[in-house]
């Protein structure tokens, strides 16, 4: 026994030397330590008979401590004990007055507000899944993304009044019924849910509702637009939610702590990771209809913010206000976000203080991803030999220009070395599967890249560019194919040209991310080709992307190109950029073609 003691303490010292020779091997073990927790304990819950699921968690919280606050905002206070019973109303109402059915799609079209909380939990409580609409999403795409998760109910804001009216008719063709979560209805044939919702009892809808979900079910749908266009419904299975959610736990996320979201709650980051994540924690979310720069700190000190959610974009908008002599003056311990550049990561700290930067990268379709466990500036995560034996990745070559990866003689593709760029691609396999998305099993397929590393294997193609450096940390780099990222949200160019497409007077157009200083992301700029005979017309261009896309998808610069027999024999001639939108006080307009066909110069003020 003595001998085996002693042997034991050899062995010790040995890993204890080999922890302190190794850089950052200490630290790969304690995040491997706390993601396979993490893991076990989603699966382990799961798996129990019932199982219990993230709205069950939820649930244990609210019986323990009901008068613990869930949710602030604004000036109101909603506890887990005011959340579980109006979720409970909510579920009675939707069951008795629509009928609505275990395993129906519902989708929601909702602002950030307390509805969508207590909405998405009495959708749970019915084993409905739940389709997360983003607000800014208009005519075709709406109908689009309806159609993706075959949603045949819509509950909505009457602040979406223009964008519901405008599909109404379509949607009463289709079968597809609409409400609004309110007293009152502003809109002739929809129907106000609230005073249904308030009669209702507060007392929990009965558990048959759920007697089929297991953590394959199907959760939610959040939408993501990407190479094929329109908005792409990605599936969230009832693991993933409580993996994902799971991630606040494992950022060092407390009961005790009050989490700020300004994020839009139709995406992930805000949905699963914020506001799921003080679900699964037990902790305080502070939410705000829309980020607001100069009020964002005031907010901190208002509610005592302990955490905060971020993306790359917020971060530099916060950097980018006059400087207060209060700036250091908050109990904001952590930051928890992605797309973060090291320069305004550094300016963050330098003038708000040290607050411990967990940066994070990941897709809501993705299989796997990565975390900054080590906060080193600028990096998305490491490249951690333990956990990559858990989820297999690999960073490949990639020829931008012919948008494939680059494969060698055998067909397979070829792994990047440190310091090269190279396409992010996970391993589809038990432990990270990939579920696509729903609608249309074609786009699925076209996130699957296969023959990698070996005759027969499948990959997740996360179309993403990264770089791994000499110390395993990961660094983003940039998007490939027809999507790039501007305001935190992804635009799908494809998507963007379609539109486009339909101005009277384009004949053709492509459209492009570009650079712009000082912003983060890339800024939509549309190259376009005029008809024969017409004119370029700004003010109607405007109108028309106002009133068909999203803000953040309208592109903000056009270039105007056209054939002239009196420049370069007629091949395409770049005219250089001749509109943007209104925001540029100081913009000026051009005509494609004066003097013969010969290019004018116009100069116009970058935005």
């Amino acid at each position: 026994m003595a001998l085996l003691l002693l042997l034991l303490l050899f062995l010790l010292l040995l890993l204890l030397l080999a922890l302190r020779s190794v850089p950052f091997l200490w630290d790969d073990l304690l995040a491997f330590g706390t993601m396979v927790r993490s893991s076990v304990r989603c699966r382990r819950r799961l798996s129990r008979r019932p199982p219990v699921t993230l709205l069950d968690v939820f649930r244990q919280h609210a019986r323990r401590r009901p008068r613990r606050p869930l949710l602030l905002f604004q000036d109101r206070v909603y506890t887990f004990e005011d959340v579980e019973k109006r979720s409970n109303r909510a579920a009675w109402a939707l069951s008795r007055r629509l009928g609505l059915q275990s395993g129906r799609t519902v989708a929601v079209f909702l602002p950030n507000e307390p509805a969508y909380l207590w909405t998405w939990l009495a959708l749970a409580k019915l084993g409905c899944p739940m389709a997360c609409l983003n607000c800014n999403v208009r005519g075709r795409a709406l109908r689009h993304a309806l159609e993706a998760a075959r949603a045949t109910l819509v509950l909505a804001s009457p602040e979406l009044r223009e964008a519901v009216e405008e599909v109404l008719p379509d949607l009463e063709r289709d079968g597809v019924q609409v409400f609004y979560l309110s007293w009152e209805s502003p809109t002739p044939g929809v129907e106000a849910l609230l005073p249904a919702i308030e009669a209702a009892p507060e007392e929990p809808p009965p558990a048959r509702h759920r007697a089929g979900v297991t953590g394959d079910s199907r959760a939610m749908y959040i939408y993501t637009s990407g190479t094929t266009g329109l908005p792409k419904a990605a599936v969230v299975t009832e693991l993933k939610l409580m993996m994902v959610a799971s991630l606040a736990r494992i950022c060092g996320v407390r009961p005790d702590d009050v989490v700020y979201t300004t994020l839009p709650l139709y995406h992930s980051a805000g949905l699963l990771v914020g506001l799921g994540g003080c679900l699964d924690v037990g902790a305080t979310c502070v939410l705000r209809s829309k980020f607001s720069a100069s009020h964002f700190w005031a907010d901190c000190r208002r509610y005592n913010v302990t955490v905060i959610q971020y993306v790359g974009e917020l971060m530099r908008y916060l950097c980018n206000t006059p400087p207060r002599p209060d700036d250091g003056q908050h109990g904001v311990r952590m930051a928890l976000g992605n797309g973060m550049r090291a320069e305004v990561w550094k300016e963050f700290l330098r003038r708000f203080g040290p607050v411990a930067i967990w940066e994070f990268y990941g897709a809501t379709e993705g299989n796997a991803g990565f975390i900054n466990y080590t906060g080193k500036v600028g990096a998305v995560g490491r490249a951690n030999r333990f956990l990559k034996l858990f989820a297999p990745f690999e960073l490949i070559r990639y020829n931008v220009e012919q948008d494939e990866p680059v494969r060698d003689q055998r067909g397979l593709c070829i792994p990047v070395r440190p310091g090269e760029t190279g396409l992010l691609v996970i391993k589809i396999t038990s432990n990270t599967p990939f579920h696509g998305y729903a609608g249309d099993s074609q786009k699925t397929e076209k996130k699957i890249l296969r023959d990698v590393l070996a005759k027969g294997d499948a990959f997740f193609n996360s179309g993403d560019l990264l770089m791994r450096d000499q110390q395993d940390f990961i660094y983003f780099q940039d998007r490939v194919g027809d999507t790039f990222r501007w305001k935190g949200e992804n635009v799908a160019t494809t998507e963007v040209e379609a539109t486009l497409g339909l101005v009277d007077f384009i004949q053709e157009v492509n459209v492009y991310g570009v650079a712009v200083p000082g912003c983060e992301g890339r800024c939509g700029m549309a190259a376009v080709c005029l008809k024969d005979g017409a004119t370029f017309d700004g003010d109607k261009l405007y109108a028309f992307t106002r009133d068909t896309l999203p803000a953040y998808a309208a592109p903000r610069f056009v270039r105007i190109q056209w054939v002239s027999p009196c420049a370069n024999g007629g091949h395409l001639v770049p005219m250089g950029v001749t509109w943007c939108q209104k925001w540029v006080t100081s913009c000026q307009w051009g005509s494609p073609g004066v003097n013969g066909g010969h290019l004018v110069s116009v100069e116009v003020t970058l935005c």
